[in-house]
């Protein structure tokens, strides 16, 4: 699996071992360990297990622009800790110098161990000529990334994120610093319309039409989202682009779960301007798999998929050309995006539907939820230190 699949190499750190994940028992031992961690925490879902085999694949589309390494922590026998190293080769230097990433960071309360892992982490990174590490990053920054830091008090919704409250203390004894922030708002479907927003949308609506996804046009409708998303985020923090053998890839495993009326496509004048793409929160329905589809996992999947509506949503895909984003034209078509898609929602009995994520920086937009009745529930936060050659 990449350079996962590289010949063992240790850090240690007092009794704590670290080694390069490379076969079928470290594998599992890496996958599996997270509900040791969680245990006792009852708002973590496991992903799907297969899900998270079918990332490391070297059929990953990531992977055909990127290497990344797993690594298990060790004492007397027992895992007690993991953590990947990534390195994206479209990934833009940060002045002048060359990023990496690590993720998948999971360990018990014992700060040796997360200094190991972090090593770990950073002794690969320097070797492929890093100068700067951040994270957690799933593997980058179009999977799921950001370590929760408020907002525990919840389950995480689809493709996003959990955590103990320890972590980010262990991440600043090891010498990280936060670097940025990103917001999950909680809305109810149902809101009132802010006057503002329907106004705005009166006055320059005839130059937009809100149309939804063509189904029967799927692989050129997730094409066209693909050029409009590497557009509406080209100038975003962290911004890498989305290839199309990796959009193509999501795409195919969404459209089990993705349905028409939760997808809007925006025009200016006949031209494509803007996307948005909700989601049910299928972690509503595999909370009781504990990450298995086997024996009885896929029948209970495919039953729920079919016979049980999901009671919230997520909204993980936005965006809004460039080109519009600074004027009133661009606030009226998000709002107007988010409008045609909360209907449907609200439709199917979804009650409320997570916004995220979205750069704490990105003020036009969380003024937009905000002012929509939107509620800041959960944060998530990244992290990044400077990497010295030995």
């Amino acid at each position: 699996m990449n350079s996962a699949a590289a010949a063992a190499t240790s850090v240690a750190a007092s009794s704590v071992t670290v080694e390069t994940v490379g076969n079928r028992a470290t594998w599992n031992a890496f996958l599996k360990f997270a509900r040791q961690v969680y245990a006792n925490d009852s708002h973590w879902v496991e992903p799907l297990r297969f899900e998270r085999k079918r990332q490391w694949s070297p059929r990953n589309p990531w992977f055909e622009h990127a290497e990344a390494c797993a690594f298990t922590a060790w004492r007397d026998g027992r895992v007690v800790g993991t953590i990947s190293a990534q390195v994206d080769r479209l990934q833009p230097d940060e002045d002048g110098q060359k990023l990496g990433y690590f993720g998948q960071l999971e360990a018990f309360d014992d700060a040796l161990v997360f200094q190991a892992l972090l090593e770990a982490a950073r002794h690969w990174l320097l070797a492929r000529g890093c100068r700067l590490m951040r994270g957690p990053y799933d593997l980058g920054i179009n999977q799921s990334c950001g370590l929760l830091v408020d907002g525990r008090e919840s389950p995480p919704m689809v493709m996003m994120g959990h955590a103990p409250g320890y972590y980010a203390e262990r991440l600043l004894e090891a010498g990280l610093q936060p670097v940025m922030d990103m917001l999950a708002y909680l809305l109810a479907p149902d809101f009132p319309a802010p006057r503002t927003m329907t106004r705005l949308l009166e006055r320059v609506g005839s130059r937009i039409r809100f149309r939804p996804m063509d189904f029967s046009r799927y692989d050129q409708e997730t094409g066209l989202l693909r050029l409009l998303f590497n557009d509406a985020w080209s100038d975003n923090w962290g911004f890498v682009p989305l290839t199309e053998a990796e959009f193509h890839a999501t795409g195919r495993e969404l459209r089990q779960i993705i349905r028409p009326g939760y997808t809007c496509i925006a025009e200016v004048d006949g031209e494509p301007a803007g996307f948005i793409v909700a989601l049910p929160n299928i972690n509503e329905l595999i909370s009781d798999l504990n990450g298995r589809l086997l024996p009885l996992g896929w029948l209970k999947l495919l039953w729920r998929l079919k016979r049980t509506a999901a009671t919230t949503a997520r909204v993980p895909l936005m965006g809004v050309k460039r080109a519009y984003q600074r004027g009133p034209l661009g606030a009226a078509i998000s709002f107007g995006m988010i409008d045609q898609v909360r209907h449907a929602l609200h439709a199917d009995g979804i009650r409320e539907v997570e916004l995220s994520w979205i750069l704490e920086t990105n003020q036009g937009m969380n003024s937009l939820i905000e002012a929509m009745g939107g509620r800041l529930y959960k944060r998530y936060r990244m992290f990044q230190q400077a990497l010295e050659a030995q």
